[in-house]
C-alpha cells in the first residue's frame, strides 16, 4: 500500500530550495512543544546505564553548592582582611601578627576555599569522564535501537526516497544529541546553583532579580527564534545533505573508481558537489549573520542592565550598608547569577532546539510495517503440498500511477522449477519479491497450500524460502561468513558452509584465497581481496543453499558466469531443487529451457505459460525472444 510519511518531502530537485515546499515554520509553541521529546529522551538515557546516570547526577549536585560557598568563603575572607587593617599588632611585622594568632582564620578561611577550589576540578573531571562514557553507551545503544526498528519496516519503505530522509535525519540524530544529555544535566546543576546565589541576592538586594529579568530576556527570546530558523533549514536539506554524501561517496570510492577514472567524471562530480556546497554555505551564512547581528544588539542590553546593577551596589557600599566582603559577595553573585540564568536560559532555548532534532528521531520509531505476523498465525508446510497461487495479483509501488504487474493468475506447483522470462521492466523480479512476501498485493491474494500468504507466520515465512537476487550484497567479511549470510545463525558450522559452497562451485574460488573460507573478500579493508563478478555470484548463490529452504528464488542466478560454470551451476541447482519449489528468473535461454515451465511477461502481465518446447511451437513471444538471443550465436 502507499505509505504517506507526515514530515513532508522535498518538492525540488538540485542545489538550493529553488522548487520545493519552504522549511517548516516553527511557531513558540510549537518551539517549546518539542520539549516533549525530552522524557523519553532521559529515559533512554537511563536504560542506557542507571549507574553513570546516578553518578553524574550525584556529583553535579555536589558540584553544584561549591560556587557560592567559594565566593562566600571569599566575601569572609575580605572582611577579615579588612578588620586586621591597622592592627596594632599589625605594625610590629608578618612574624608578629603569624605568632599573635591573629591571621589564623584568614589562614583557616584561604586552606578553606583551597579546598573547594580543588574539589571543584576534581568533581569537574569526574563529571567529564562518566559523561564521556555515558555518551558513548547512550549512542551505541541509540544506533542499535535504530538498526532494530529498522530491520522490522517493509521493503517498500526503503524504497521511498521521503523515508531515506527521515532515516538520514534519525540516524544523525541518534549520534548527534549526546551533547543534549551533557547539556541537560548541567542545566540542572547550573539550576542548584542558581537557586543558591539567588538565596543570597534576596537576603542582601531582592531587587536585583528584577534587573537580572531585564537582562536576560531579550537574549532569550533572540536565541529561541535562531534555533527554530536553525532546525527548520536544517529539517530542510536533508534531501541534498543525502545527495552532498552521495555524491562525496561516489567520488572516492574502490566501487566507483575504474568508471570515474574511464569516463572522466572527476570534473563533474566535484562542479555538483561544489554546488550544492555552496548553496548550503549561503543558507548557513545567511543564518549565522542574522543570529550575530541580533546576538550583539541583545547582549548589549543585557550588559546595560548588569553594569546598573553593579553602580547601585557600589554607592550603597560608599554609604555604608554594605562591607566591602558584601560588595564583593553581592557584584561577584550577580555577575555569575547573570551569566548563569544567561547561559541557563539561552541553554533552555538551545534544549527546546535540540528537542525539535528529537522529533526526526522519534518519528522515525513511530513508523510501522504493514507486512507483519498475523495474531494466529498458520503454520508453515513442510514439505509445501499445492504449490503457490496467484489470483489475480496486482501490485504498484508507492507514488506510482503504472501498475508493476497485474491480472497475475497462475499456479506455481510443488516441486516444479518455474523459469520467469521477460524484457527489462516487465515485473519478474516484483512477482518473486512478492513470492517472498516483501511486497503484499494491493489486489488479488497469493495462496501457499490453499492459505492467503498473510495467514503464516512471517519469520518462519522467510526461513523457508532462499532468495538471491541480481543486485545481491558483496560483503567486505570473510568468505565464510559471506556465504553464512544466508543463514547466520549457522554462521559457527563450518561443515555446512562448505558443503553449501561445493554446491554452488564456490569452493574453487575459495580454495584459491590465500587464508580460504577466513580470507576478508573485497578491497575495502587492507586485507581484502577482490573477486570478478562471476566469483562473487557463486559465493551468492551458496547463500541459498545454506537455507532449509522449501522455496528457492534465484533472480539472474548466472549473469556474471561463463557458459562452462552457468551450465554447472544450473545442473546442480536442478539437483538441489529436487523435491523443493523454485522459481528463477534469466535472460540465457540455455538456463530457461532447463525449467519444468516457463513464464512469459510483458508489461508486468502474463503474456503466456507452458514449457519450452510448447512455448516455441506456439510461435508468440517467447519463440521470438529465443530466436533473437539464438541468432547470435549463428
Amino acid at each position: 500500500m502507499p505509505r504517506h510519511y507526515a514530515m513532508g518531502g522535498r518538492a525540488g530537485s538540485g542545489p538550493g530550495w529553488q522548487g520545493r515546499e519552504p522549511p517548516p515554520k516553527q511557531t513558540l509553541r510549537q518551539r517549546f512543544g518539542a520539549l516533549r521529546n525530552l522524557p523519553p529522551f532521559l529515559r533512554l538515557v537511563w536504560e542506557t546505564h542507571r549507574g553513570f546516570t546516578l553518578a553524574t547526577l550525584g556529583l553535579r549536585l555536589v558540584r553544584a553548592l561549591l560556587p557560592v560557598a567559594t565566593l562566600y568563603v571569599g566575601k569572609l575572607i575580605i572582611d577579615a582582611v579588612v578588620a586586621l587593617v591597622g592592627h596594632p599588632v599589625a605594625a610590629d611585622g608578618l612574624a608578629a601578627l603569624w605568632h599573635s594568632g591573629v591571621l589564623d582564620p584568614v589562614f583557616a578561611l584561604l586552606l578553606v576555599e583551597l579546598g573547594l577550589a580543588v574539589l571543584s576540578d576534581l568533581l569537574g573531571r569526574a563529571v567529564s569522564l562518566i559523561d564521556a562514557l555515558l555518551s558513548e553507551r547512550y549512542t551505541n545503544a541509540s544506533s542499535i535501537r535504530l538498526m532494530e526498528h529498522a530491520a522490522t519496516l517493509d521493503l517498500e519503505d526503503f524504497e521511498d526516497s521521503e523515508l531515506q530522509d527521515r532515516l538520514d535525519r534519525a540516524r544523525r540524530q541518534s549520534m548527534g544529541r549526546v551533547t543534549l544529555m551533557a547539556q541537560l544535566f548541567g542545566q540542572a546543576q547550573d539550576v542548584v546553583t542558581i537557586l543558591a546565589f539567588a538565596a543570597g541576592l534576596i537576603v542582601y538586594a531582592p531587587w536585583l532579580i528584577v534587573l537580572l529579568v531585564i537582562a536576560l530576556v531579550p537574549a532569550f527570546i533572540g536565541e529561541a527564534h535562531f534555533n527554530a530558523q536553525s532546525y527548520s533549514l536544517d529539517y530542510a536539506r536533508a534531501p541534498e545533505r543525502r545527495e552532498l554524501d552521495y555524491i562525496r561517496q561516489t567520488g572516492a570510492s574502490a566501487e566507483t573508481a575504474k568508471e570515474v577514472k574511464i569516463f572522466g567524471l572527476h570534473a563533474f562530480l566535484i562542479a555538483r558537489y561544489r554546488e550544492l556546497a555552496e548553496a548550503f554555505y549561503a543558507a548557513n551564512r545567511a543564518l549565522a549573520t542574522r543570529r550575530a547581528v541580533w546576538g550583539t544588539v541583545l547582549t548589549a542590553i543585557g550588559t546595560l542592565a548588569y553594569y546598573a546593577a553593579y553602580a547601585i551596589i557600589v554607592w550603597r557600599t560608599i554609604r555604608g550598608d554594605f562591607t566591602i566582603g558584601d560588595l564583593t559577595f553581592l557584584s561577584g553573585a550577580f555577575r555569575r547569577l547573570r551569566t548563569l540564568l544567561e547561559n541557563l536560559l539561552i541553554g533552555f532555548s538551545q534544549v527546546a532546539g535540540q528537542a525539535l532534532y528529537l522529533d526526526d528521531l522519534f518519528s522515525f520509531f513511530t513508523i510501522q510495517p504493514e507486512i507483519r505476523t498475523p495474531a494466529q498465525p498458520r503454520a508453515f508446510p513442510r514439505p509445501i503440498r499445492a504449490g503457490l497461487a496467484f489470483e489475480n495479483v496486482g501490485f504498484r509501488y508507492p507514488g506510482a500511477e503504472r501498475w508493476a504487474v497485474r491480472h497475475l493468475d497462475f499456479t506455481l506447483e510443488a516441486g516444479e522449477v518455474l523459469a520467469l522470462v521477460g524484457e527489462n521492466g516487465a515485473g519478474k523480479t516484483t512477482l518473486v519479491k512478492l513470492m517472498a512476501r516483501l511486497y503484499d498485493p494491493d489486489e488479488g491474494r497469493i495462496l501457499l497450500d490453499g492459505h492467503d500468504l498473510r495467514e503464516y507466520d512471517l519469520d518462519t515465512l522467510r526461513a523457508n524460502v532462499g532468495v538471491i537476487f541480481q543486485d545481491f550484497v558483496r560483503y567486505h567479511l570473510t568468505a565464510a561468513e559471506n556465504i553464512a549470510v544466508g543463514r547466520i545463525e549457522a554462521r559457527a558450522d563450518r561443515a555446512r558452509i562448505e558443503r553449501a559452497a561445493r554446491d554452488s562451485l564456490a569452493d574453487e574460488v575459495i580454495r584459491r584465497l590465500p587464508d580460504g573460507y577466513d580470507q576478508v573478500v573485497g578491497k575495502r579493508f587492507r586485507t581484502g581481496v577482490e573477486l570478478s563478478g562471476g566469483e562473487w555470484q557463486k559465493i551468492a548463490i551458496a547463500r541459498a543453499y545454506m537455507r532449509d529452504a522449501q522455496l528457492l528464488i534465484l533472480d539472474e542466478p548466472t549473469a556474471a558466469l561463463d557458459a562452462r560454470s552457468e551450465f554447472e551451476v544450473f545442473q546442480r541447482f536442478k539437483a538441489l531443487a529436487a523435491g523443493r519449489t523454485a522459481a528463477i528468473i534469466s535472460h540465457r535461454f540455455s538456463t530457461v529451457r532447463m525449467a519444468d515451465r516457463i513464464l512469459v511477461l510483458d508489461g508486468g502481465r502474463i503474456e503466456e505459460i507452458g514449457t519450452h518446447e510448447a512455448l516455441l511451437a506456439a510461435g508468440r513471444r517467447y519463440a521470438e525472444l529465443f530466436e533473437l538471443q539464438a541468432a547470435g550465436y549463428r
